[in-house]
């Protein structure tokens, strides 16, 4: 099994350097896939930041991607509970941190808009202490 960095998606999902994407769907193709929180979490980022990506078209790349069979990550529920989160208008980072919080009854925080956006999406529930 191989884990493999942002970089790696990044190039496999944007397709912007011919040559990198050209190894990075070779990997794809012949080995088992290690994809850390980590580095969903920042490739999400990076094709929000980088590359202006909509929060749609990062969703679907992403969703397409973890339902590869050689395609393995930590904990694929939760992780599906977060991008559900994302898809539901959240930010990813926002979801995650919401999904790694379900051992506790409240998640504090002073982003409002995160307090309306996952009002009842996940047991943790976020409020304004």
């Amino acid at each position: 099994m191989i884990a493999v960095d942002t970089n790696i998606l990044v190039r496999l999902l944007v397709q912007d350097d011919a040559l990198q994407a050209k190894k990075a769907e070779q990997l794809f193709a012949n080995e088992q896939i290690f994809i850390a929180d980590t580095v969903l979490l920042e490739t999400e980022w990076v094709l929000r930041f980088a590359y202006k990506l909509s929060a749609e078209d990062i969703y679907l790349g992403l969703t397409q991607l973890l339902g590869l069979e050689n395609v393995l990550v930590r904990d694929e529920l939760a992780i599906q509970k977060a991008l559900n989160g994302f898809q539901s208008g959240l930010d990813f980072a926002d979801a995650w941190h919401l999904v790694q919080s379900q051992h506790c009854e409240k998640f504090a925080t002073f982003d409002i808009k995160l307090i309306k956006k996952a009002s009842g999406l996940f047991d943790c529930t976020p409020f304004n202490p």
